[in-house]
């Protein structure tokens, strides 16, 4: 059994935690409020899973330095848009234990990956990232899932594949860690996207469409960007795809819903409640694809409904109008 810190008490963070206590390992939390750290405490319990009580083997605490000392990896389950300054209040104290990169996105202002991030910070760290078809609400309770850990670390790879492993969760490794975040950031574009189209009530034909050619979007950017095809094709790209696309559980999802209902940015902000990563990946997505001169029609025309005022059913049929082309 191992000792786990987990930077982050959000849903994600606590339904990791919760998977790994109930696997006998010993896991303290990092939260920056007071008020939750005394509810995962004293009430065994997390305000964004309020059905799931908390096993004992769970610590929540604020001290950073006490989460990440006497450890053997951390996991990193920050929102994307807060990894560089939070990594930088426990790089000191990391030596050269792993740090596993559980969010999913970039950071908005240098377009970086999140693990550019960290490596930008300290050069030496080691990294892995976790990712999958995989939502907090669903982990929290035990239900059958599959995950991919990314790493040049071969140590690491076995460590994380051997810790979560059990006959509720299947953890398969590649060393694709480019790929891996790419295929889990980009994905939360095209669920947006599902999102709006199940408010304006497209249809299945629809919504088969979306997630064929916003796959077809995501492998071409990403393979420029640096991963393999084949990645995005599994867990990470297709598979997480999938789920993040069909699932109320989905905020990317369930944002868009929203904006198809005609709501404003800052309406869908407060009304979600929680970061919503897709609305900051569609930014860096289109500016990364105007870079490297991808076509990526969806995302060109989805960052114009959000940031340019373009009509969601006018944009389909923008969409559904484009130039004849080969498949």
């Amino acid at each position: 059994m191992k000792k786990i810190a987990i930077i982050g008490s959000g849903s994600w963070g606590i339904a990791l935690a919760t998977h790994l206590a109930r696997l006998g390992n010993e896991v303290k939390v990092w939260s920056f409020s007071e008020k939750e750290k005394d509810i995962i405490n004293n009430e065994k319990r997390c305000v964004f899973l309020p059905e799931v009580k908390l096993p004992e083997n769970i610590e929540c605490s604020t001290d950073i330095k006490y989460v990440v000392e006497d450890v053997e990896f951390i996991l990193h389950v920050t929102p994307s848009k807060f990894t560089r300054e939070t990594f930088i209040k426990y790089k000191d104290y990391v030596g050269t234990k792993p740090v596993i990169i559980c969010s999913k996105g970039f950071e908005k202002e240098t377009l970086k990956t999140l693990d550019e991030v960290i490596k930008s910070e300290k050069p030496d760290a080691r990294i892995g990232v976790l990712s999958g078809p995989s939502h907090a609400e669903e982990v929290s309770i035990s239900i059958p899932t599959l995950l991919v850990i990314a790493s040049k670390d071969d140590q690491i790879l076995r460590m994380i594949q051997n810790t979560f492993m059990c006959d509720k969760m299947r953890v398969y490794t590649t060393t694709d860690v480019k790929g891996v975040e790419l295929g889990a950031a980009l994905k939360n574009i095209i669920a947006f996207c599902a999102g709006a189209a199940s408010e304006l009530n497209l249809g299945d034909n629809t919504f088969a469409a979306l997630l064929t050619r916003g796959l077809s979007e995501i492998t071409r950017l990403g393979v420029e960007l640096g991963g393999r095809k084949e990645t995005f094709y599994g867990l990470s790209g297709l598979g997480d795809l999938i789920v993040t696309c069909m699932s109320e559980h989905s905020r990317n999802r369930k944002a868009g819903q929203l904006i198809g209902q005609g709501k404003t940015l800052e309406e869908t902000k407060k009304e979600v409640g929680m970061v919503i990563e897709s609305i900051d990946n569609i930014e860096v997505a289109y500016e990364l694809a105007n870079i490297h001169e991808i076509d990526v029609p969806i995302i060109d025309t989805v960052y114009k409904v959000i940031y340019k005022g373009l009509e969601p059913r006018r944009a389909v049929e923008q969409l559904m109008t484009r130039a004849k082309r080969k498949e």
